[in-house]
């Protein structure tokens, strides 16, 4: 039967409408796809491909336990405040209360550890009295607690990587002693993955030296990152690379993503000086401190030991929006630090006194803590621990050649003190892309030339061993 001619056009428009409609449907589909990503790699950044993990790291890596870090969140609880003006008294501690109790349990901890591995671990305090200032009222001593595990091998061992978590809390108020600060996220959950690193690599050996470090005065004020930061610099301590675990406890709350954690690092380095800065944007290098390189070191340890479970996704500014932290204070002193933290925050379980009030339950209780979430956080920075201390340290007086105008790129370096390099690689990106996404091997020499411009990449070289561990990179100066 034959149509006419109208008939057919409202067919032909009825079949578009469905088409358009399907269109449509497709693309809120996609998109809710895309808000709600079924693996960890779709949301941690991509990068470079990784190495293998090493068998033995791995092997570390299984003896972290949810179970050890309950246990730990749990005592620390129990103190019932850790407030950094709450009282230490030898009868507060006595009854198990107060940041004094804490403070000592911690040290027993490291202690035990220590006798485990036969004395490995130098156990230690960083005492001072700080205030009056402003958060403490009165003189008050704060102790920071740490552990030293000692390199094995002279030429390496005044490499220094640490990690940290504050083992103080707080209330509503930041002046009350009495009241319940359970503090099991902030910073509980920190902590614990300090104490757990600890355990876990104390039972193996490598070159570089780790320190394990639970600082005090954090929520007053960042008092104990801030005096044992300028400690380690007044004495030359040589730390590559600082972990700040705040708020990593997963918190089991609506719209948490319990496989990622966030890597915060500063851009332009906090110490800096004008003329490192002018010369910083001169070369376009506001994104390459050697903070965003640890981010970035941090991101491919995750994806090289952790993925698909768990990832670190980077996130570059150098804390929470207009807040801060404990790595700040070592950022001051021109250390690599960065910070790791939750996903997602509720803050109705932060600096707040136990409660219900309007039908919402207030406190940082130890319920509200994801232990699976923590002991995958400790993954991640026993793995980039281990991984920094056992790898040769980075190339010195990494070198661009600017001599004259050309279309390639020349790249010369000094082999690191410490006799662990055996071989080299140069790293490249293109400008816009948040992460490395090449590598060049350097089999010999510590000069290459690459057919590529420097005008249109960043370049940066790292050593490897003849096991593969690899170093932080190192961004190259211009040589004139």
């Amino acid at each position: 039967m034959i149509q006419s001619r109208p008939a057919i056009f409202g067919m032909l428009l009825l079949l578009l409408s469905c088409t358009i409609f399907a269109q449509q449907q497709a693309i809120h589909h996609t998109s809710s796809q895309k808000s709600h990503p079924a693996t960890t790699a779709s949301i941690v950044d991509p990068g470079m491909k990784t190495a293998a993990p090493d068998p033995v790291i791995a092997a570390a890596l299984k003896q972290i336990s949810p179970d050890h870090v309950r246990h730990t969140i749990e005592k620390l609880v129990s103190f019932h405040t850790r407030l950094t003006i709450s009282p230490a008294t030898p009868a507060a501690i006595a009854a198990g209360r107060g940041v004094g109790a804490a403070r000592q349990w911690i040290r027993s901890e490291f202690q035990r550890y220590s006798d485990a591995c036969g004395g490995c671990l130098e156990v230690k305090t960083d005492n001072f009295t700080e205030g009056p200032v402003r958060r403490i009222p009165q003189p008050t001593d704060i102790v920071n607690v740490y552990a030293v595990l000692k390199g094995t091998d002279p030429a390496n061992s005044g490499r220094v990587y640490l990690v940290v978590g504050h083992y103080d809390s707080r209330p509503t108020n930041d002046q009350d002693a009495e009241s319940p600060a359970p503090g099991a996220n902030d910073d509980g959950s920190g902590t614990a993955v300090v104490l757990e690193c600890a355990r876990v690599l104390s039972q193996q050996k490598f070159p570089g030296t780790i320190v394990f470090l639970a600082v005090a005065g954090e929520e007053q004020g960042l008092n104990g990152s801030r005096h044992f930061a300028k400690m380690a610099r007044d004495q030359n301590w040589n730390i590559e690379a600082v972990l700040s675990n705040d708020i990593v406890g997963g918190d089991k709350t609506p719209g948490q993503d319990p496989r990622i954690v966030r890597v915060f690092s500063e851009g332009i380095p906090a110490s800096a000086t004008p003329d490192e800065i002018k010369q910083i944007r001169a070369m376009g290098q506001e994104n390459d401190s050697p903070s965003r390189e640890l981010a970035r070191y941090t991101h491919e340890i995750s994806r090289q030991y952790l993925l698909p479970a768990f990832g670190a996704k980077m996130i570059f500014r150098p804390d929470r929006y207009l807040r801060g932290g404990d790595h700040l204070s070592f950022n001051e002193q021109g250390y690599a630090a960065v910070r790791l933290t939750e996903y997602r925050e509720n803050f109705a379980h932060q600096h707040q006194n136990p409660r219900r009030e309007n039908g919402i339950e207030y406190g940082d209780l130890p319920k509200f803590v994801d232990y699976d979430y923590v002991a995958n956080v400790a993954r991640l920075n026993a793995a980039t621990l281990a991984s920094l201390a056992a790898a040769p340290g980075p190339p010195a007086d990494v070198r661009l050649d600017t001599k004259q105008l050309t279309n390639d790129s020349t790249l010369i370096w000094n082999p690191p003190p410490g006799g662990l390099a055996s071989s080299y690689e140069v790293l490249w990106r293109m400008t816009t892309a948040p992460d490395w996404e090449n590598a060049e091997p350097v089999a010999n020499g510590t000069k290459v030339t690459i057919d590529r411009s420097k005008d249109n990449v960043y370049f940066a070289v790292r050593a490897l061993d003849n096991k593969g561990h690899h170093s932080l990179p190192v961004i190259p100066k211009p040589e004139r």
